[in-house]
């Protein structure tokens, strides 16, 4: 697969700005659009989900109303662990891929430690673990979605506890039903429910997943490498190794299964699908965007000098790397934005590189476009960053 055409920062640019939906014209209609085109939204911080859908949808006003109906009602949403041991939103009927492509390894590793660390506890054990599984997700096919507490009175069992690292320096007391619920959803067996408060919750009811078939695993890989680069693409192997935490032959075996066509870029060899080699033209108007910590374009590829300054990554990204809420302008990152305690969403140009009156003028329409959505809720990212803590404090 020899390089070919050559794709630069420009292009790579217009390509985002389209197929993320981000560009005025290429903004969504459904939830389930938005979805479809990234692939996955990061699930970790529950409001990240709604306002990643809100950024890219043509009319936000029924943004928590229809992501609630994608994700609980109509279930064509699903929230599930996934790449790098992650929760994502996905596509209902991506789940299988995603299970069989990553999930399987991963869950067989949870079991094993889970297992593993009971055992040097003297806590039961795997047929009796095997047992309270059972019981547990007959009892939650029966409440249809219930809590880990609300479990534990159908299988008491669930509150066993037992003692992690014992004598070590981080030594703790474990409950089974933290731990087996946690096993249980990388394994694909059930999945995260309703919030227990509003959208922007982080406790959630669990609930059984969704039936899905049993793939091949390299037939999974190659099929969500394709998804991922149709629309990311392109992408470098480092950036395909990251986003899916395949060590790097699974990755070149799905590459070369799925016929990717390599391209140049700026950084090396790149990677798209194998008919997506023609010029894609920037936006017919320019753009702006204002997008939430953990947001999949911030964090779609490793290696984001195309779209992020490095001087930049000090004040928009945590100490794990966690990218905070950041404002975009044609296709970059130009800063960050925050809401304050008073619900005002404030925002500050970082780079102000090409960002003159007409830029300016955009993110204020941005700005006050979420703000009109979002309503009194109060956002506060799970994940802080230097900048939104500034500007949350005014």
């Amino acid at each position: 697969m020899g390089a070919e055409r050559y794709i630069g920062v420009a292009e790579r640019r217009a390509r985002l700005a389209l197929r993320q939906r981000l560009a005025g014209q290429a903004r969504a209609g459904t939830p389930e659009e938005v979805a479809d085109a990234l692939v996955a939204l990061h699930g970790t911080d529950p409001a990240t989900v709604y306002l990643a859908v809100g950024a890219r949808l043509a009319d936000p006003a029924k943004t928590v109303e229809e992501t609630g109906r994608a994700l609980y009602e109509d279930r064509s949403l699903v929230r599930m662990h996934g790449m790098r041991h992650t929760v994502f939103v996905f596509p209902t009927g991506l789940a299988a891929v995603v299970h069989a492509s990553t999930g399987l390894a991963v869950a067989a590793r949870e079991r094993a430690a889970l297992l593993k660390h009971m055992a040097a506890a003297g806590a039961p054990d795997a047929a009796w673990l095997k047992e309270v599984e059972e019981s547990a997700l007959a009892a939650l096919a029966r409440r249809g979605q219930a809590t880990a507490a609300e479990l534990a009175q159908d299988e008491p069992r669930l509150r066993e506890q037992f003692v992690y690292g014992a004598g070590k320096s981080y030594e703790g007391l474990h409950t089974v039903s933290t731990r087996l619920l946690k096993v249980l959803g990388v394994e694909g067996k059930v999945v995260r429910g309703r919030p227990l408060g509003s959208w922007t919750s982080s406790q959630f009811r669990w609930a059984v997943a969704p039936e899905h078939p049993e793939l091949d695993a390299a037939e999974a890989q190659a099929e969500l490498l394709r998804r991922w680069l149709a629309a990311c693409g392109p992408a470098t192997e480092a950036d395909l190794k990251w986003w899916t935490g395949w060590r790097v032959t699974d990755v070149r075996r799905a590459l070369a299964a799925c016929g990717a066509r390599s391209v140049t870029l700026d950084e090396g060899t790149g990677y798209v699908v194998e008919d997506d080699v023609d010029v894609v033209s920037a936006p017919d108007e320019p753009w702006a965007a204002l997008l939430p910590g953990l947001d999949p374009t911030a964090m779609g590829w490793q290696q984001r000098d195309w779209y992020l300054a490095p001087e930049l990554r000090p004040q928009l990204f945590d100490g794990s790397g966690n990218v905070g809420p950041t404002v975009w302008w044609n296709g970059r990152v130009i800063g960050g934005w925050a809401q304050r305690a008073d619900g005002e969403i404030t925002w500050r140009i970082l780079d102000g590189e090409g960002v003159g009156r007409e830029a300016r003028a955009a993110i204020e329409r941005e700005a006050e476009r979420l703000s009109g959505w979002v309503g009194t809720t109060r956002i506060t990212p799970r994940f802080r960053t230097p900048l939104e803590k500034q500007l949350a404090t005014g």
